[in-house]
Parts: structure tokens; sequence; C-alpha cells
């Protein structure tokens, strides 16, 4: 822990998400980053230390994820502290969990009466609050099983029990393909808990199946010609247990400025402030002026602002590299006003890369600035530039090391 630590600045970190990518040909062989015309971006880079960053991984992945990214970004080991994915998406919609509790992702989907997916997204269905409120008062065995809505067709499930013990030690139902049936839920082990947990799931998913696939809803959306959100995919089970403030483990007080629901959960669960921004969201038409300049205001109050921009790596994911490139430089437009800020370390870096012509997460090195004390001679904020850094290399559970030493 290093509680207590002493900053002679306040810390400003923008993770921007997915932000690294590959060169593309139609880019001439760029990245996104590196064709975006980033003149403020660039100058932080020109007086300040630059490197790259490695991505955590467990030794199972193959790819890097968000939550785990940004646990060790904050310097949480994730073989300690990770919860699974579950527990941050509910503390990102709002949902307060108890120790104890179990938490999962949810699709509403459509499957078809031998129970094979139709669609993972039920035709991108947004309209799910009459189902959701159709579903939230089930209890099985002692356990209470809530459903909220997260965005369009996603929703997040959380197992409650006052006497039963749960497990996140479950497999996912959802199969992650079209034309395949949905999963039972196993338990990974040979804990009565999860034993318990697996089977009572799996009867709730039952129960829901039955109520959603002749509800008044679906039947409109069937007469229309809409796909009907008949099915649950569940998956990411998580368990709530305990995890040291950001103050506690830095002494820092710390806000968090985001849009999309998993990141606001992780800053809950971390115990920062989240500030709400007028027109935030997780997609291309968030406010980022509004959200840049919430951050600097919030440098009066706080020591340590947490800035989370998601859509680069939306667009990436979607294969948009020419949208990642153009909102790169929107972004950049927009950090004028922080360029004459007094006795703030600005940190500028991304959770993990994005591939737009892979159309995911991928393992390519993720560039770092750090503007505010010393410079290094780099002359562009991009994946190549950075290397010649005088960070060099970092490991991403050792960056808040690095910034708490800049």
């Amino acid at each position: 822990m290093l509680a207590n630590k002493k900053i002679d600045k306040k810390i400003l970190l923008i993770v921007i998400d997915g932000l690294a990518d590959k060169p593309i040909p139609q880019l001439g062989k760029k990245t996104p980053l590196e064709a975006a015309h980033t003149p403020y971006l660039d100058q932080l880079a020109k007086n300040g230390i630059c490197g790259i960053v490695l991505p955590y991984l467990f030794k199972n992945q193959e790819k890097p994820d968000s939550d785990i990214c940004h646990l060790a970004i904050f310097g949480y080991d994730p073989k300690k502290y990770y919860l699974g994915r579950g527990p941050y998406e509910a503390a990102g919609v709002d949902l307060k969990l108890k120790v104890g509790d179990v938490a999962l992702r949810v699709n509403f989907a459509t499957i078809d009466n031998n129970f094979r997916v139709i669609d993972r997204r039920a035709g991108r269905i947004s309209q799910t609050e009459p189902l959701i409120n159709s579903l939230n008062k089930i209890e099985i065995n002692g356990v209470k099983f809530i459903l909220k809505k997260s965005f369009g067709h996603r929703a997040v499930l959380v197992l409650q029990s006052k006497n039963k013990k749960l497990s996140a030690k479950i497999s996912d139902g959802d199969p992650k393909k079209v034309g395949l049936k949905v999963k039972e839920i196993s338990p990974l082990n040979k804990k009565k808990s999860a034993i318990f947990t697996a089977q009572i799931l799996n009867e709730y998913l039952k129960k829901s199946y039955l109520i959603l696939k002749d509800h008044p809803l679906n039947k409109k959306r069937k007469q229309k010609g809409l796909l009907p959100a008949n099915y649950l995919l569940v998956r990411g089970a998580g368990q709530m247990k305990k995890t040291p403030s950001f103050q506690e483990k830095y002494g820092l007080k710390a806000c968090c400025i985001a849009g999309g629901a998993l990141y606001k959960g992780v800053a809950k669960i971390l115990v920062m402030k989240l500030i709400k921004v007028k027109g935030a969201n997780g997609f291309v038409n968030t406010n980022l002026k509004g959200k840049i300049l919430m951050a600097k205001n919030c440098l009066k109050k706080y020591d340590f602002v947490f800035l989370h921009i998601k859509a680069t790596d939306s667009l990436a994911e979607d294969g948009n590299f020419i949208g990642k490139k153009e909102f790169i430089e929107r972004i950049d437009k927009n950090l004028k006003p922080l360029l004459n800020l007094k006795n703030v370390l600005i940190v500028v870096t991304g959770d993990h890369a994005t591939c737009s012509l892979l159309k995911r997460h991928c393992l390519e090195p993720i560039p770092l600035l750090i503007f505010g004390r010393e410079k290094d001679g780099v002359k562009k904020f991009s994946e190549k530039a950075c290397k010649k850094g005088k960070l060099k290399i970092i490991k991403q559970l050792d960056l808040m090391k690095k910034i708490l030493k800049s």
C-alpha cells in the first residue's frame, strides 16, 4: 500500500479506450492515432515524457479485457482484486452490492423453440423496461433475483441471499455464437455453493423464459415483424468482496468522469466519486467538451481525476478506422483548456489496443505520455514515437508507481 503518499501536483489521468491499433494500409500504413492530426496531444508529448505500456493479461487470456486492464492501471493486482465482470457492471448501473452477492452480465436475446440462439441482441432491442419489471419479483430457495437495465439490449442480474452461500464459480449461459444452443449453467468446482448457485440460476432462466415468451411486449414485436426478446443470455459471473478504496491505497482523494457503466463501476468499487456531465455517454456523440472542462474543474477539489473516453474502442470494434482517427482528432481539439494548467500532472494513455482490421481487442502496446515535470524529446504522441521515450516499456500494473514518481 502507498497510502498517505504526498504529491506536489494534482493528477489528471485520461484513459482513451482502445487507443492503440495496428498499422492500416488505407491510412498509409499508419495507425489511426499516427494518422490523426493531434497538435495538442503532440504538444503534451513534446513537453513531457513518453513510453509504452504492456496491457495486463491473465495467463489464460488471449486478449486484454477493459475491467482487468483498468484495475491494473490503478495499481490493483487483478490476481488479488479482480471480482469478475458482473460486479463492475452492476455497480456501474447503481445496483447496491453486498459482500457475497453474485452479479452477471445479461443480454436480452432471441432463441427458437429448440433453444438455439437466433440473435444475441434481440434485434438490438432498447425498450426492455417492461420485460425487466416482469422478472424482478422472482425468488428461488431464499435467493432474490434483481435485474436492472444497463443500456440497449444489455442488463445486469444480481443474486442476493441472506442465508444461502452463493458462488461465482459457475459457467456462462451465453454460447456467444448465433445458431448454437444456449448453455446450461454448470458449477466450476465441487463446492456446495457453486452447485447450488448453478442450480437456482438455471431455474431462474427457465422461469424467465416462460414469462418472456408470452410477454405482451414480445407479442407486439412479433406482430410488427421484430424479433422477440425471449431469453436472458448470462455471462461474466463475479462475487462482491471488499476492495481497498483508492484513497486508502494512495491517500489521494479521487473522482471519475465516464460515460460507460463498466468504468463507472470500477471507479465506484474503488470508492472514487462519480461526477455527472450532461451528455456524457459511451458513444461517439458524447459531450467531450463538457467532460474535459469538468475534469479541469474537478482538479480544484480532487487530488486525482480519472477521465475515461470510450468511443475509440467501439469504432475500432466496428472496423471503422476512419471514424476512430476522426474521433481521436475530436478528443485532441477539446484538450486545449488543459494545456495551461499549473501544478497538474497530465497522464494520457489507453487501457488496451483495439485493432480496427481485426475488429477486436489486441495485444499491441499502448502509448503513454506524462506531462508536467520532465521532457524527453519525443515529438509526437503515437505508438511508434512513444517507444523512443524515456519511460521505455512499462507493465500496466507498474503505471501508478511511475505516475507517483514522475
